[in-house]
């Protein structure tokens, strides 16, 4: 059993967040634990309030995880100040982190941009170089290029783009083109696409970061950056597919759809 830590912020009604990072390690038989950045009140209609951790609390609660369960990965979503950045990466250097993935949250479902200045260029600067593999959706991409992206050839130019900064592999997701769901994964000048048809279902919530997390549990697993985001991809169809229906908005996926229960 591999040890996975997700460093991001609680979603109370379970659909996103660590609920959703936790419920992928788990589905993938790994053993989860969680360093929460906030939290949030929220449901599948929105988000209506968010009480962010304390930064040294967070360091705190990495460094007892480190100090007693060091993980296999590590996954990054929710991290709404520079300060906090700057924490959680000092935090990563002094623990010598490996097979880190982060879903750089910039951009809410609804367009709202969800960092300043200030944490944008501390999320680019110290902790995004730091990471395994990136994985933004098209509008946290055009918010890290200034790009505007509306189908693959100007996906491959954004993922250029941030390579030239961002020493890093890079994901696009995507989910918002018009005609396809196809992602990107741009490293050391190798374009690898990952084709994908469009799946016809508005309970989408949580998909990013579960994605991010199923690609952590592949790292961990010591497979390859390729086989584990085509696994990743795979799971998250299948959880898309199952079509659960919870909530009055964008409900959650079905992250236990292969369990015996569901047949």
């Amino acid at each position: 059993m591999k040890k996975l830590l997700t460093i991001a912020g609680s979603d109370c009604s379970g659909g996103a967040g660590i609920q959703a990072d936790l419920k992928t390690f788990a589905a993938f038989g790994h053993y989860g634990m969680s360093a929460i950045t906030a939290l949030t009140a929220q449901n599948t209609t929105g988000v209506y309030g968010v009480v962010p951790t304390p930064p040294d609390f967070v360091r705190q609660q990495i460094d007892l995880i480190y100090d007693d369960i060091a993980p296999d990965a590590v996954k990054i979503g929710m991290v709404a100040s520079a300060v906090l950045i700057e924490t959680i990466a000092a935090a990563l250097a002094k623990h010598s982190v490996k097979n880190l993935v982060i879903d750089p949250v910039m951009v809410s479902t609804s367009g709202s941009r969800l960092l300043d200045e200030d944490a944008v260029s501390a999320l680019r600067h110290l902790l995004l170089p730091m990471a395994t593999v990136i994985t933004p959706n098209i509008p946290e991409a055009e918010a890290l290029t200034g790009l505007r992206i509306n189908d693959k050839k100007s996906m491959a130019a954004a993922a250029e783009a941030i390579a030239a900064s961002i020493p890093t592999a890079i994901l696009i997701k995507g989910g918002h083109l018009t005609d396809t769901a196809d992602d990107l994964l741009f490293h050391k000048g190798q374009y690898d696409w990952f084709e994908s048809k469009r799946i016809d279902t508005s309970n989408t919530h949580g998909t990013g970061c579960t994605l991010s997390s199923a690609i952590a549990c592949g790292l961990a697993e010591k497979k390859s950056l390729y086989q584990s985001i085509a696994d990743a991809k795979f799971y998250l169809n299948g959880a898309l597919r199952a079509g659960l229906n919870l909530g009055k908005g964008s409900g959650p996926l079905d992250h236990f759809f292969t369990h015996p229960s569901r047949h």
